[in-house]
């Protein structure tokens, strides 16, 4: 990206947004007919070094925004600001902004600029960034509409995912379909599967990096939009023109209220409701052109909740309530200390709970019964980040993180009381404190015009129930220039996690449990190599990039052949089968066209994941559930006027690995036998027992289907409105979502059962 060369002279300063006084990630700035070139950090923060103090014509360039040019004086020292003003015109359409594929010092890193997430199909035309992300190559969704993430072999629990540098522990709302992120406030997406920086650690399989707006500096703007799934609101402005701002947003889903439960008191006698909401809140404090000062804010909950009353005869009330969600509350400074010397020190808390209650009173036989089970996992945490420009040809990042995790691996509370029995208890395992303490150091080095390298650590000490772990977690990136448009890449990272996420395979909503790696159940491992080769066609605009990787990991857990989250054990241990291995590896292919009216890209990924235990499948290897060989998608979006666009998305995937029953034998009670079918010895009863083939032997049938969609614009005076309207399986596929068997006539059958049909859904959007 530099040529190398002690510096003489540089200019620092950030990157703005001309309109809003947004500040702009990723933006190109660059000296003119030199190869002296640098981006913007997380922050719109630059540095740019010269070898000679002299003046340069420095030009400031991001995707979807006019070029910004202007003669400088190299000082030392010398703060310049650019501002970048939108461009609006229709071949501009862009799918990302960033410097080319193979000048980049980065492997395994995916983004999706939030102008395009409204423009790819989804059910319920909600833009969604997880599901958008499922289209690109490595990443699988698993069920059928769900938004959890596979991540080259990974479980998603081991995606780090972040809000403004905050982790989230649960992203999903309605059972998996929506996640908590709403595209109104996001300002950049980016996704990492392998290469990872040292600044990362925490996950084995990926780190998902969202960062939300700042709030317009510059005027009062906002939007109202309606859907079928979700209904939302915005605004944002200055408090203090330039000087600092603030932005809100509330999304819901509001049929709950209007026709789910009315409908379903009218159907029955019981009331049936579901909800689920998010709120985002940020300000933004410029106190002088070197600090600036932002505190966020996230709040998302989702409802579940049944309600019957009889109020004859038999006077019978029953409540069962569930609940979940996510709070998260961060500060942050940041400080440009000199034109080479960049920090931003991070305050924050962020929580995760999952409760769950069940009443039931009748009055008529003096029954009274409770049961309520609760979990969470909270953090406290305070880290810095420096970037530090040393030489033209070498930046360096360093850091720290300390946080103090409280774990609440499940509490239960029960309650009955009938006549004069009356019990009242309640159990529960113990809650864990565990303080967690990393450094970092991250080098960024380019070695002439053709190779430059990312090489560091992760430091990082963990103590839980008087064990500590201590763990190095070396990174090194190697990018090396071939020719003028292509580069081959090689990375090797070690990864390490030290929470664990104990969840039910048999159950849609998430009875997920949180808990700590301890001297029993150590952190989990992984080790992961990576190689690419990327090619830029500069005549075409398009991206081409080879990607294959080989990861290990060790220490893995999974709940024991029938054990779920409410199994009673002494301990939450008890219910796992720890020491579990892991093999991944794969080949990604993607070819991507940025700019033009019409946009998209091809992915194709070919992989394989293998899981072992010891007490599982006899100890022999076995495919992970979400093993899936082939996978394809083609996404297309085509700008057709400054009113209305079109897209399609076409994927297809091999079949998943399952369990097949193969064979069943007869089993007979005469009334002598210890087996008790039905609690009934003293009767005869015939079984049939079915036998299985060995753990997910067997595979589904593959996947496809098209979605489609088209938005509408028209421009008013004051406001634009926005129609959305996509189908999604468009020709109707009946993909498997399960199989079940059934016996007849002395046979076992095979069923399928599918899920989703063709839905047309529509929304809609105003913008004032």
């Amino acid at each position: 990206m530099q040529t190398v060369g002690f510096s003489q002279g540089n200019i620092s300063g950030f990157v703005y947004d001309a309109e809003t006084g947004e500040k702009i990630i990723n933006a190109v700035i660059y000296q003119e007919a030199t190869t002296n070139s640098t981006v913007s950090n997380n922050f719109g923060f630059y540095t740019l070094h010269f070898t000679s103090k002299d003046t340069a014509v420095v030009k400031v360039s991001y995707i979807g925004y006019k070029t910004a040019a202007k003669r400088i004086s190299i000082e030392t020292d010398k703060t310049n600001n650019f501002y970048l003003y939108p461009d609006n015109k229709v071949e501009e359409v862009i799918i990302s902004a960033d410097l080319p594929i193979e000048k980049r010092n980065e492997i395994g890193i995916l983004e999706i600029p939030v102008n395009q997430l409204n423009k790819i199909p989804t059910i319920g035309a909600e833009s969604d960034v997880m599901k958008a992300f499922q289209l690109m190559p490595g990443i699988q969704s698993g069920d059928e509409g769900s938004n959890n993430l596979y991540v080259r072999g990974g479980s998603p629990d081991e995606n780090l995912i972040l809000l403004d540098d905050v982790p989230l522990y649960y992203v999903n709302h309605l059972g998996g379909f929506v996640s908590v992120f709403n595209s109104d406030v996001i300002k950049r997406i980016k996704l990492i599967k392998g290469g990872f920086p040292a600044r990362y650690n925490g996950r084995l399989s990926s780190v998902i990096d969202v960062r939300m707006k700042d709030g317009d500096m510059k005027s009062y703007h906002g939007n109202i939009g309606i859907g079928i799934i979700s209904s939302k609101i915005g605004i944002e402005g200055p408090l203090k023109k330039d000087k600092s701002s603030f932005l809100f947003s509330a999304r819901g889903f509001l049929w709950d209220f209007l026709f789910l439960r009315p409908m379903s008191k009218i159907a029955s006698d019981a009331t049936t409701g579901y909800n689920f909401y998010d709120l985002n809140a940020k300000l933004n404090r410029k106190i002088n052109e070197k600090n600036n000062l932002y505190f966020s804010f996230y709040k998302g909950d989702d409802n579940v909740v049944v309600r019957y009353k009889e109020t004859g005869f038999n006077k019978i009330k029953a409540d069962n309530v569930l609940r979940w969600g996510n709070t998260l509350i961060s500060g942050r400074w940041n400080r440009i200390f000199n034109s080479k010397l960049f920090s931003n020190i991070t305050f924050y808390y962020t929580k995760y709970r999952y409760e769950s209650s069940i009443n039931y009173k009748d009055k008529t036989k003096n029954q009274d019964f409770s049961y309520k089970f609760s979990t969470a996992i909270n953090d406290l945490s305070l880290k810095s980040d420096f970037e530090y420009n040393m030489f033209r040809f070498w930046k360096i990042r360093f850091g720290s993180n300390s946080v103090y995790h409280h774990f609440k691996p499940g509490f239960s509370y029960y309650r009955f009381k009938k006549e004069e029995t009356n019990i009242d208890t309640s159990y529960g395992y113990t809650d864990i404190y565990v303080p967690e303490n990393n450094i970092y150091l991250e080098n960024e080095i380019q070695l002439g015009k053709l190779i430059s390298v990312n090489i560091g650590t992760n430091l990082s000490y963990y103590y839980v129930e008087d064990t500590g772990f201590f763990s190095p977690e070396p990174r090194a990136l190697l990018n090396f220039k071939t020719s003028k448009h292509v580069s081959l890449k090689l990375s090797y990272t070690e990864m390490q996690q030290k929470v664990h996420l104990l969840t039910s395979n048999t159950v849609s909503l998430p009875m997920d449990i949180w808990v700590p790696a301890t001297s029993v159940l150590p952190p989990s491992n992984s080790k992961q190599y990576a190689f690419g080769l990327y090619k830029t066609f500069v005549k075409e605009n398009l991206e081409f990039s080879i990607e294959t990787y080989y990861k290990t990991s060790d220490n893995l857990i999974a709940y024991k052949e029938g054990a779920t989250y409410r199994s009673v054990a002494k301990s939450w241990i008890d219910k796992l089968e720890t020491g579990g291995t892991g093999i991944s590896y794969g080949v990604e292919f993607l070819l991507q066209k940025k700019q033009g009216r019409l946009t998209g890209w091809i992915s194709y990924t070919y992989a394989k994941t293998n899981r072992k235990f010891t007490n599982i499948n006899f100890g022999h290897p076995y495919p992970f559930k979400y093993d899936r060989r082939h996978d394809v998608s083609i996404v297309t979006m085509y700008q057709l006027n400054k009113k209305i666009d079109i897209s399609a998305a076409w994927v297809f995937g091999s079949g998943y690995a399952y369990t097949l029953a193969v064979g069943k034998y007869e089993a007979v009670n005469n009334g002598t036998s210890n087996i008790q079918w039905y609690n009934r010895p003293d009767i005869w009863y015939n079984e049939n027992i079915l036998t299985y083939a060995d753990k997910n032997a067997n595979r589904m049938r593959p996947y496809h289907r098209l979605d489609l969609a088209v938005n509408i614009k028209k421009q008013k005076i004051r406001s634009v409105r926005i129609w959305s309207i996509s189908i999604y399986n468009a020709y109707n596929r009946q993909n498997p979502y399960y199989y079940y068997t059934k016996i007849k006539k002395n046979q076992i059958k095979l069923y399928q059962q599918s899920l989703f049909p063709i839905i047309p859904s529509v929304s809609y959007r105003l913008e004032f």
